[in-house]
């Protein structure tokens, strides 16, 4: 897996290190799903829900659009795998 999945991967393991509140789960779940497999416009709009800082959400569409063209299907299919595992987890 090229550096930006196994970054993705290792933001999201260290958001659900065990012995944290795993409420976090269900919305960690849903932004990354939406940020691998969503488009640009529909992970922009997720993040506006947070921010609505213009900086912020053109950032926001830089990084997906750099995921979008460094990672492959097969890429973005392992990364949800493993976070399915992890999501699956007692810790979660």
């Amino acid at each position: 897996m090229k550096r930006a999945g196994a970054l993705v991967l290792l933001w999201t393991t260290l958001l659900l290190i065990p012995g944290r509140n795993c409420d976090i789960c269900p919305a960690v779940k849903e932004d990354v799903n939406i940020f691998l497999t969503g488009t640009p416009d529909d992970y922009v709009k997720k993040v506006s829900q947070y921010q609505r800082n213009p900086v912020i959400l053109a950032n926001a569409e830089k990084l997906k659009n750099c995921i979008d063209k460094k990672l492959t299907a097969e890429d973005k299919e392992n990364a949800l795998s493993v976070l399915e595992k992890i999501y699956s987890s007692d810790f979660c």
